[in-house]
């Protein structure tokens, strides 16, 4: 729990919560009557909580994918996504708590150690079975604290499905999922997170702008070169306008991704057991909220300089790119720091959008430019308001963690094309998602198919 002073969170660090709260809080003794000393099993239970409260925040985020990416799709490919959100979600989960969690936290130099599934809890089953039960030294319970990193990887996943929607095969999406969830992101987390070799350097990234969003980010730009564009998208070298179903549904989407993301970053925090704590999570809420604002007005002042019209769909993403900046340093920033992050994330964002166009990469949500490209911005400005990192150290990490995620995102989206295909045919493109795949529709009164007639 003291990770926070780091700017990450090393599992090994989280153990040491109650202790260092009951020698902090000593310490307040001798020197003053400021502060009462904290009971460690008060401790323990807040601690619990906001591992529980951030992880259920954390899988709202899914939610907001989902009508965000259902919102920007088209209507015969909208049941498609759906599914796609709630299958990853739940694949993440599996595949995490089977293989992920282990590489993450138990990988060290000479292989897996020997207590692979030595998470009390987790495969024990409850107190009475041998399980998990309360240990006060621990200062939180080890289960709150695995939901808590199981919600961070589905949400990695999530990243990948909009940028590549309404044209990759569906088992062969769920496919890269497992592989994504199980290896690729863990084995990454696994060198800040895992206090590996990018810890020991000095790399910071407090929740995660390059552990989690850079990295879903270039798996789905490693998806979009080898699937291909859309039809339609481009004719004769020039993009065409795909409108998606509803810009109700993504605004919403967006705003329960900003929901979200207070559990996201805040609970990154990793304690609760103290005034101190409650304060710095205090402040990571405020500066959360003020990225995301700053995102959204300099987007709508951009687009009216720029086309004379706000954009609608464009401010949404300026909001998730202000959130993605000031992931990797949401505790350190003024609010006004926090607001330029923001803006300058979501300037990133828009221009990064309208250069995969000019490249003529389909990314259909925009989660290229709002994840990775805002990503590497908010992981490099770190120095800037956190004196203990470098701008060389941040920037080795992130060339390791887009080298590694790119390559092996590209390896295995390769070998899916080359055996089973990663695209669906022209027709069933044509006809869309829903019915090809799923055979049903999510609007059957405005889809033809099976004798409807058009609304």
């Amino acid at each position: 729990m003291s990770a926070k002073f780091e700017g990450d969170r090393p599992k090994s660090l989280l153990k040491l919560g109650t202790a260092t709260l009951i020698g902090a809080s000593a310490a307040v003794l001798i020197s003053g009557p400021a502060l009462a000393e904290v009971d460690p099993e008060v401790a323990y239970i807040f601690n619990t909580l906001l591992f529980l409260i951030g992880g259920f925040l954390v899988m709202l985020m899914a939610a907001g994918f989902a009508m965000l990416e259902a919102g920007l799709v088209r209507t015969k490919h909208t049941a498609a996504i759906c599914l796609k959100n709630i299958g990853l979600y739940s694949i993440a989960g599996v595949m995490y708590y089977v293989i992920g969690y282990q590489l993450m936290y138990n990988l060290t130099d000479t292989g897996l150690t020997s207590d692979y599934f030595g998470v009390p809890g987790l495969w024990a089953g409850s107190e009475a079975a041998g399980g998990e039960g309360v240990n006060l030294e621990d200062g939180y319970a080890s289960s709150s604290d695995w939901f808590f990193q199981m919600v961070f990887v589905a949400t990695a996943a999530s990243i990948v499905s909009g940028a590549i929607a309404e044209r990759v095969k569906l088992i062969s999406f769920f496919i890269f999922v497992a592989v994504l969830t199980a290896f690729i992101y863990p084995i990454g987390g696994a060198w800040q997170w895992g206090e590996g070799w990018l810890y020991q350097m000095g790399f910071s990234d407090f929740a995660g702008s390059t552990i989690v969003h850079s990295v879903g980010g270039w798996a789905a730009l490693a998806g979009c070169l080898l699937v291909g564009p859309r039809m339609g998208r481009y004719v004769d070298g020039r993009a065409v306008d795909l409108p998606g179903s509803s810009l109700p549904l993504a605004t919403l989407g967006t705003f329960l991704l900003w929901f979200g993301w207070f559990g996201f970053n805040g609970a990154s925090q990793l304690a609760m057991g103290s005034a101190a704590d409650a304060s710095d999570i205090a402040r990571i809420f405020a500066n959360t909220n003020m990225a995301a604002a700053g995102g959204v007005v300099t987007t709508i002042i951009l687009t009216k300089i720029w086309a004379r019209k706000v954009n609608l769909g464009l401010a949404l993403n300026g909001a998730l790119a202000g959130l993605v900046a000031i992931t990797a340093e949401p505790l350190q920033p003024a609010i006004w720091q926090a607001i330029l992050i923001g803006g300058v994330g979501a300037v990133i964002a828009t221009g990064g959008l309208f250069l995969l166009v000019r490249l003529g990469i389909d990314d259909v949500v925009g989660a290229i430019p709002v994840h990775l490209f805002a990503g590497i911005f908010g992981t490099m400005i770190v120095p800037w308001t956190n004196s203990e990192t470098s701008y060389l150290v941040q920037a080795i990490g992130v060339a390791s963690f887009g080298g590694f995620a790119f390559v092996s995102s590209f390896i295995v989206w390769l070998a899916l094309r080359n055996s089973i295909g990663i695209r669906m045919s022209r027709e069933d493109e044509e006809v869309g998602g829903d019915l090809t795949e799923l055979g049903h529709e999510a609007y059957p009164e405005f889809v033809p198919g099976n004798g409807r007639a058009l609304a």
